[in-house]
């Protein structure tokens, strides 16, 4: 009997051209490089210039997975954007990108869960594939996390970055088993006992303001990576899998301190984990897609891998994917 998977079938990126050394972060708030680097692992960012949009990034990494697949707009039946950014309140800034693409069939909407994003997002675009309700997906994740920045707050200012990540999904037969390509499964979790960890003090029905980003970073740490491993190994024991089949982690890039612990927890030397947080900071939702097409495009994840996403963010929210490659 076969059934229907989703299978990535293109990626693609887009950071913004203003890159920012922790030096230079050090010029306008009380830090130094030496101080980011041994708390974070982060040596640079990259933010949005004045007038650039978090549209304007997922647009240019929605263009790069379409070409990575060989598809265009018109052939899509869902586009997801995973943001905690957007152009307009509303709106959803994916229908934006619907119409800058030609996607005039279907439909387009955002999903908020912070750095846990993109997994939502894949998961909510895998299930509809399976159901039958589309074929072709565009799933996106995308910042401009910097305009929700405190600049004189040295804890959680010096731990963000913009960009965007894109990829394409397509319906796929699927006999059994999980040598198949494709996703295999995607797990989502959350617990709003702890907003307080992590938040932005506006909004419109609050404040009438965006707000800004307020984090216990100690606590947020702890939680990242008890949840994180428990998280994967949900995932492996819905598949009848174990940590010995997974080939590369893509992880959420929120602070080098986590992704290690993490990947000690899971029994993964870092040689299989893909690391960006060193020069592209925490992007948010835009993180794992970002992570995601460099090792693809690089020749680390190639077909036959099994992949293994997962990030935690505000919420608080976590989730993981697996996916064969």
């Amino acid at each position: 009997m076969t059934t229907i998977r989703a299978r990535i079938i293109g990626t693609g990126s887009c950071l913004p051209s203003n890159e920012v050394s922790n030096d230079q972060l050090a010029n306008v708030v009380d830090t130094s490089d030496e101080w980011i680097v041994q708390r974070t692992g982060i040596r640079s960012r990259r933010l949005a210039v004045e007038g650039q949009t978090t549209a304007d990034l997922a647009l240019a990494a929605s263009h790069a997975a379409l070409r990575a697949a060989g598809i265009d707009g018109a052939d899509l039946d869902v586009i997801v954007l995973a943001t905690t950014s957007p152009d307009r309140t509303f709106p959803a800034t994916a229908v934006r990108i619907q119409a800058a693409l030609g996607a005039h069939h279907g439909a387009a909407f955002d999903v908020q869960a912070v750095c846990s994003g993109f997994v939502y997002a894949l998961g909510i675009a895998d299930n509809m594939i399976r159901l039958g309700q589309a074929r072709t997906a565009l799933v996106i994740g995308a910042e401009t996390f910097s305009r929700l920045l405190d600049w004189t707050d040295r804890s959680t200012c010096v731990l963000f970055g913009d960009g965007a990540g894109a990829v394409v999904l397509q319906a796929v037969e699927h006999r059994g088993g999980s040598t198949e390509p494709g996703i295999v499964s995607t797990h989502l979790r959350s617990d709003g006992r702890y907003e307080e960890l992590l938040y932005a003090d506006g909004g419109p029905s609050s404040t009438s303001t965006v707000g800004k980003v307020r984090m216990r970073g100690q606590a947020v740490f702890k939680h990242a990576v008890v949840n994180l491993a428990e998280i994967v190994d949900v995932a492996l024991a819905a598949t009848g899998l174990c940590r010995e089949d997974i080939d590369w982690l893509v992880p959420h890039q929120a602070n080098q301190r986590i992704i290690e612990a993490t990947a000690r927890k899971l029994g993964l030397p870092l040689d299989r984990v893909v690391q960006t947080v060193a020069d592209h900071a925490n992007t948010s939702a835009a993180s794992i897609p970002l992570a995601l097409d460099r090792a693809v495009s690089d020749g680390r994840i190639r077909p036959g891998h099994l992949v293994l996403m997962e990030a935690m963010g505000a919420g608080l929210t976590w989730g993981a994917a697996l996916v064969r490659w």
